[in-house]
């Protein structure tokens, strides 16, 4: 009887030790968590890569290329002029030099001359322009000091169509916002210019420039080029229509670029050959 007692004692004893270690069993903790990294941004792109970029976007879509163009002139009193060319355009080295031809459909005044660039990015290396006038059967070449005067009597410029070199400025990124970068542009050699600096306006998705304005060396805004229209072909996006304003004379030219085409594999039509014998590509 006493071992029996003893022994159901002992047992309760034991059922309470049991509870109390569990009682006193700490529970499971958690995992820490670990703490989560902000998330990393991409860092901003230098002014160097953004002009550069910006320059492959304007003037190096696919190997070469190929657009018809209709431009037309308004003067301050709003009467209107028409020219309508073929442009033809062919890198040398992506990102470098290039070359371009520029057949004149109309009016009839126009017709059949031919304008052409050999385009070098080399900085001690001016471009070579030449222009064919068909009705004295005459090849004129456009001194360096000619770049940046008319193109055909419109409100743009010789140097326009082919773009200005990148060495021949200072690039400054002087505003960036949701949609822009704005770069200020200062010419090394101010003298054979005639503005003081221009600002350019970069779509930041595209790397296409949306506007430029030009200021003369008294500081205020006289010229003004803005890409109107963007269309994407053949996975380029693509300035379809441009305006440049003069502010000085009150005039504009705007111009429509249709029939766009790229990597048509041009062959060597960029001599003075082809200046009196335009080759079939410029002539359809």
């Amino acid at each position: 009887m006493h071992k029996i007692t003893l022994m159901l004692i002992t047992i309760f004893a034991l059922c309470l030790t049991g509870a109390a270690f569990a009682q006193e069993k700490p529970e499971p903790k958690e995992p820490p968590k670990l703490k989560e990294k902000p998330a990393e941004t991409a860092p901003a792109p230098s002014v160097n890569e953004i002009v550069n970029k910006a320059n492959l976007a304007a003037y190096y879509q696919g190997a070469d290329g190929k657009a018809k163009v209709k431009m037309t002139i308004t003067d301050k009193k709003g009467q209107q002029r028409l020219r309508e060319f073929i442009i033809l355009r062919k890198d040398v080295k992506d990102g470098g030099d290039q070359n371009y031809y520029v057949y004149f459909q109309k009016p009839a005044d126009v017709r059949k001359m031919v304008f052409m660039v050999h385009k070098h990015t080399n900085p001690e290396k001016d471009d070579d322009r030449w222009l064919y006038l068909p009705g004295l059967d005459l090849v004129k070449r456009i001194a360096a000091g000619d770049k940046r005067t008319s193109f055909v009597g419109s409100d743009f410029l010789y140097e326009d169509v082919s773009g200005r070199g990148l060495a021949e400025d200072t690039h400054e990124l002087t505003k960036t916002t949701n949609e822009l970068f704005v770069i200020k542009n200062v010419p090394r050699q101010p003298d054979t210019v005639e503005f003081s600096y221009y600002n350019v306006s970069i779509d930041r998705k595209t790397y296409i420039p949306m506007k430029m304005e030009y200021y003369d060396k008294k500081d205020k805004l006289y010229r003004i080029i803005e890409s109107k229209k963007i269309e994407t072909i053949q996975d380029f996006p693509t300035v379809v229509k441009s305006v440049v304003l003069d502010l000085n004379t009150g005039s504009k030219t705007e111009m429509e670029f249709t029939d766009v085409k790229y990597d048509i594999k041009l062959g060597d039509i960029f001599t003075e050959r082809y200046l009196r014998k335009p080759p079939k590509e410029a002539r359809r």
